[in-house]
């Protein structure tokens, strides 16, 4: 099984430099072109599958770099954002020392209270990408988020190293 990994598209809070968790923003139109320029690069690719986060800029940027609508996409609410708690749509420079090392290393500093821990996410990622290794595909496209992005790489990573 081949598996294609795909951040969604820019939306007006990211432009904003805006934390974006779980608040449900769509592409803008630099995102909806981006999805697009990825499908471009993907070439002929045929997905079996096309999973994403229930947000719908994940389900909009799986459905452009799959070639499906989307209706088609197969959303898992294990595949969403993080939860950043308080620090949503707080912007990235004002952060606080906290959040802000947290979100650059957060394999080695601790979550702020309100926010979602790293074994959370180790541990959604985890759980999604052994059910998907139960399947008999042969290429799939997950449409994410950057930080469960970095979870599910880190499970394939070590899958690949034993």
């Amino acid at each position: 099984m081949k598996i294609y990994l795909v951040r969604h598209g820019q939306t007006n809070l990211n432009k904003a430099k805006l934390m974006q968790g779980r608040t449900d923003m769509p592409l803008n139109e630099t995102g909806l072109a981006q999805a697009h320029k990825t499908r471009e690069l993907i070439g002929d690719i045929k997905f079996d599958a096309v999973y994403a986060s229930p947000l719908s800029r994940a389900i909009n940027t799986g459905a452009i770099v799959g070639n499906i609508d989307p209706s088609q996409v197969m959303v898992d609410e294990r595949l969403i954002e993080t939860d950043f708690g308080k620090y949503e749509k707080c912007p990235y420079g004002s952060m606080g020392p906290a959040m802000t090392l947290y979100w650059a290393l957060p394999e080695i500093f601790k979550a702020p209270k309100t926010v979602e821990t790293v074994a959370s996410m180790v541990e959604r990622a985890s759980s999604f990408m052994k059910e998907l290794e139960s399947k008999e595909y042969d290429n799939v496209l997950i449409a994410a988020h950057g930080g469960i992005l970095r979870a599910v790489n880190g499970y394939l990573l070590d899958k690949k190293n034993g």
